[in-house]
């Protein structure tokens, strides 16, 4: 176990920040990643000992993610009464995070499989190789959907920011 735990966690926090970045929500990202290493060491057995660990850790990660927005979807989102007390009005002004707001919106935008692609290799520095095995698409399916991930993000933050930049008198 101790030879398991040592190739996990330097995995952890690459894990942690595409959880994050599907997910916007600190607690719902722990709770992925941790579902995910629960469920490389549950199948530690039937992993490929020549496979990159990295993209199979990511593979476990993004189809956790899939079916968990397969059954928001099919039973909607469960939230107890309690979330009602984290409610807070935000003290933000509007300037403030515009940039980082961009940015989030511009992934938000993309298609889950140009996102998917566009973090695994932007974020977490993947190879285009490593993302196709993670992802279980050809290569050339990588490049086509980054390369479109790329444009679209390009294209929402010189409209966005053509938006927000307007002069009005």
């Amino acid at each position: 176990m101790d030879e398991i735990a040592a190739l996990l966690e330097p995995q952890i926090p690459g894990l942690r920040r595409y959880a994050w970045a599907l997910l916007r929500d600190d607690e719902a990202a722990d709770d992925l990643v941790q579902d995910t290493l629960e469920r490389a060491i549950r199948h530690w057995s039937q992993r490929r000992r020549d496979g990159d660990l990295k993209a199979w850790l990511f593979t476990i990660q993004r189809n956790l993610f899939l079916n968990g927005l397969r059954k928001r979807r099919t039973h909607g989102v469960q939230v107890g009464v309690e979330v009602l007390d984290d409610v807070s009005a935000s003290v933000d002004t509007p300037e403030s995070h515009a940039g980082l707001r961009d940015i989030l919106a511009g992934l938000d935008a993309l298609p889950e499989e140009q996102r998917s692609v566009l973090l695994l290799i932007g974020v977490e520095d993947l190879s285009y190789e490593q993302a196709a095995q993670a992802l279980d698409i050809p290569l050339g399916t990588v490049m086509s959907r980054l390369s479109r991930a790329r444009g679209r993000l390009r294209e929402f933050m010189e409209n966005g920011r053509n938006a927000v930049l307007r002069r009005v008198k």
